[in-house]
């Protein structure tokens, strides 16, 4: 199975955040939903640990739309988006309340 990216797919990869690599690793490997339009959605999580945009960020999801045709995807539509997870959680405690 092959996935190819539609020419305005591939020219907003960068911008959106997200690698050839990354967009072919969602399709063949993540999460698959029924999408409007019959389209499939893919959706996979990444580890990240860079700089998007001016800040720090942890992981990133990378969410694929595509159509079938014969035995490859093609790929129409995609986002990337970035998480921060915190180092660490501060709480406060009942005697802080």
């Amino acid at each position: 199975m092959a996935v190819n990216i539609h020419p305005h797919a591939r020219q907003r990869m960068e911008e959106r955040g997200a690698t050839y690599e990354e967009i072919v690793a969602t399709v063949q490997q993540g999460e698959q939903f029924p999408a409007k339009f019959g389209r499939t959605g893919f959706r996979r999580n990444f580890e990240y640990n860079g700089i998007w945009l001016g800040k720090f960020y942890r992981s990133k999801q990378v969410e694929v739309y595509a159509v079938k045709e014969g035995t490859d995807w093609l790929a129409g539509w995609l986002a990337g988006y970035h998480y921060r997870h915190p180092l660490f959680l501060v709480t406060k405690g009942a005697e802080d309340a």
